[in-house]
């Protein structure tokens, strides 16, 4: 496997510095598109909006927690699959951030949102072991509910609720602090998309490693799960994805 030429201290010093340079630039930039986003404006939804969650159903302002913000994650559903079946790429959003003290701590909640009937979100929930707030937005329309895979943020004023921005793609990243790790490591995410040196080992589809066997070897077939499920207790190799039901 290549590997990074090696050199004297004060050689990779200097071609540190060098790099550091441009990532205080976009450490900059990433400061001015934020602030550009605190000024976007906003769109009211309904409040009033019946959700269900672990307590029946409420309406979505009490996703708040009594808070002015709310950071929302929209998470992908598959109807009648098993655990295995549900969404790989989703997992990443809940399993990256399991505790929102931080956010709590600046007036901010923390929630995830899927169209899911409850009666099947309850005992995926309870599998995966999360103790963040989940909620069925089944029958709510967007931006609430309808399609999935967002990462949203919305500011209450007293019952009314605004939307005050949303990203998917790319944009969910900013969850994930595995890849933002991966992406400091020599061979990065080791995806094919990825510009790298000369004799690198051969990068792989996006989101490669999502879905293992039970080795832990890649596979996205009948005897994968997402990667985190098999830390579960329980969790068994399966024949199928359960992919008979529609995604939403």
């Amino acid at each position: 496997m290549t590997r990074p030429p090696v050199v004297d201290f004060d050689t990779w010093q200097a071609a540190s510095d060098e790099l550091l340079v441009r990532e205080k630039a976009h450490t900059r930039e990433g400061d001015a598109i934020a602030a550009a986003r605190r000024r976007l404006p906003m769109v009211e939804v309904d409040g009033k909006a019946e959700v269900v969650g672990a307590n029946g159903p409420v309406p979505f302002v009490e996703v708040f927690e009594g808070r002015d913000e709310l950071v929302v994650y929209q998470h992908m559903w598959w109807d009648g699959a098993p655990h295995q079946g549900q969404c790989e790429g989703c997992t990443h959003v809940p399993w990256h951030l399991t505790n929102a003290a931080y956010l709590h701590a600046r007036g901010v909640s923390f929630a995830i949102l899927t169209v899911g009937a409850w009666a099947e979100v309850a005992p995926f929930v309870e599998f995966m072991g999360y103790t963040q707030p989940w909620y069925s937005v089944r029958d709510v329309p967007a931006p609430i509910g309808g399609d999935m895979g967002y990462l949203a943020c919305f500011l209450r004023d007293g019952e009314r609720v605004f939307l005050t921005y949303r990203s998917t793609g790319r944009g969910t990243e900013r969850v994930n602090g595995s890849l933002a790790l991966l992406d400091i490591t020599p061979y990065g995410r080791r995806e094919r998309w990825e510009d790298n040196p000369e004799g690198w080992p051969e990068g792989r589809h996006a989101g490669w490693f999502w879905r293992t066997d039970a080795e832990g070897n890649s596979t996205w077939g009948p005897t994968g799960r997402p990667t985190p499920q098999w830390t579960r207790p329980g969790a068994t190799p399966e024949q199928t994805l359960g992919r008979d039901g529609h995604c939403h």
